[in-house]
């Protein structure tokens, strides 16, 4: 079916209709768009990484957000699976890191590579500190010029994993909506040019992403990461994985996880994970083999009493608790 556009009509405080329009709007008729052959979304990774998708992770500080983001990026270019969540094919990454020393990074990335089941299938390139000229300033994505300057890096890229905010866009108060425009915008603009894009961000005091909340009106997924009530230092990187934005999926694939990277004896890395009301479950039994009573339990699994009443009456009838 031909598609009948409408003709655009601008009209603007600072431009008279006698001038010529600044921008003209393609604008067709319901009919119309719903005859459109539109390119449909797929999955990067499924089922929460859409292609023209643009996600965030935040945590606080040392929480494992850079492995999880590293690992993600592995997945994506070699088109294999992290934490359950597959890749259907692989896909070109750019990975900007604005944070790690370089020699911490290779050291990471070589664990990655070592440990993955197949090579990256497609491009996988990097932006890192200690390769850029000391004569510039650092880079800046909320800058116009750095953010051209990315453009001959971009052929042949489906994700741009943008690992810090804070290091990276530096766009003045953290609070403030209109500093965040100028990365808004760039982000949209990959969006419109096919690519997905994936911020990793820190928390603020309150748990949410830190800084204003505009940040995530255009983003179709926003994961938080949080340290398990019962977690130990000496554990490394287990972390809660919990959807707290979900555009486009739900159900069981938007239930939250926990995640735990280990290394097994030839220093190769290991992701496992499990649900978290399943971890939870466990440590309730541990407690109560402790000897701890249901409000006690409660305080140390963040839980309300009635839920740990629930998962003990389980426990019995499973015949894990007397």
């Amino acid at each position: 079916m031909t598609t009948k556009l409408m003709q655009p009509v601008v009209i603007t405080s600072e431009h008279s209709l006698d001038s010529p329009p600044l921008f003209s709007p393609v604008i067709v008729s319901i009919e119309d768009f719903l005859n459109q052959e539109l390119p449909e979304r797929k999955l990067l990774m499924h089922p929460w990484l859409l292609s023209q998708g643009l996600a965030m992770i935040h945590a606080y500080r040392g929480i494992g957000k850079t492995h999880l983001a590293l690992a993600i990026a592995y997945a994506v270019a070699s088109g294999t699976s992290v934490l359950g969540w597959r890749c259907p094919a692989p896909a070109g990454v750019l990975l900007l890191d604005g944070e790690m020393p370089g020699p911490a990074l290779q050291e990471r990335l070589a664990g990655i590579v070592a440990s993955s089941e197949r090579d990256a299938q497609a491009a996988f390139r990097i932006m890192t500190p200690d390769l850029q000229s000391k004569d510039r300033p650092p880079f800046n994505l909320a800058l116009p010029e750095d953010q051209l300057s990315l453009e001959p890096l971009l052929e042949g890229v489906s994700l741009i994993v943008v690992d810090n905010l804070a290091t990276l866009c530096r766009t003045g108060k953290t609070n403030d909506s209109d500093s965040w425009l100028p990365v808004q915008e760039w982000a949209l603009r990959q969006r419109a040019a096919g690519r997905s894009v994936l911020f990793i961000h820190h928390s603020g005091k309150n748990g949410t992403q830190r800084g204003t909340s505009a940040k995530e009106d255009v983003l179709d997924t926003v994961i938080g990461l949080r340290r398990p009530s019962d977690y130990q230092t000496a554990e490394g990187a287990r972390f809660e994985i919990h959807f707290e934005k979900a555009r486009g999926f739900s159900g069981q694939d938007s239930e939250a996880i926990e995640a735990t990277l280990t290394f097994n004896a030839d220093g190769l890395t290991e992701w496992s994970a499990k649900p978290v009301e399943d971890a939870i479950y466990e440590r309730v039994i541990e407690l109560a083999v402790e000897g701890l009573n249901q409000t006690e339990i409660g305080v140390e699994v963040d839980r309300h009493k009635s839920n740990v009443s629930r998962m003990m009456k389980r426990a019995r009838e499973e015949g894990r608790l007397k």
